[in-house]
């Protein structure tokens, strides 16, 4: 059994995004994060949410997996790589790009510096060729730098609920393919 650890991105998931349609299938399975900036994100809040989440998590299961969105995605990967839990495995789907043009510079400056390093779990990057917010080369690049498989799939954007996605049947068979290596 796993249990899993919902990131959104900035603002949190709506109620039509798959990370929420998710969550509600899972039930007591999945915790969210709680930070106190969901609008102005701050990276030190942002990751003691995700240390608290992933603590109720695994006291109800040993093995947990990150299912990270957008912002979510840099919080994931700057936790994972303080924390070095254990039994862990990241989704990182659709991470926007710290130096691009579209990145929230003024709501979200304490994420602004940070690159993509080697993650201390097994990991999937996925990534759309038609992003706002990264571009498809960027994306295969921070896959590479985390040491993510990375799956670059064709014209959702954002992979969000504007997505269209539903509760996206195939993002959910990806992360049981990386729950399940």
């Amino acid at each position: 059994m796993v249990a899993y650890v919902i990131i959104p991105g900035i603002d949190g998931s709506d109620g039509r995004h798959w990370q929420s349609l998710w969550e509600e299938r899972w039930g007591a399975s999945a915790v969210r994060i709680a930070p106190a900036s969901w609008s102005r994100p701050d990276l030190p809040d942002w990751t003691a949410a995700i240390q608290a989440a992933y603590e109720t998590a695994s006291r109800r299961c040993g093995r947990v997996a990150l299912v990270a969105h957008s912002l979510g995605c840099w919080a994931a990967a700057h936790w994972l790589e303080q924390a070095r839990p254990d039994a862990v495995a990241a989704l990182l789907v659709a991470p926007p790009d710290p130096g691009g043009p579209a990145f929230p510079r003024e709501a979200a400056p304490t994420f602004r510096g940070l690159s993509a390093r080697p993650l201390p779990c097994p990991s999937l990057m996925v990534a759309s060729d038609d992003d706002p917010y990264c571009g498809p080369e960027a994306s295969v690049s921070f896959g590479r730098d985390w040491q993510a498989r990375a799956h670059l799939v064709q014209g959702h954007g954002h992979i969000n609920s504007g997505s269209g996605l539903g509760d996206w049947p195939a993002g959910l068979e990806l992360l049981r393919g990386l729950v399940d290596r």
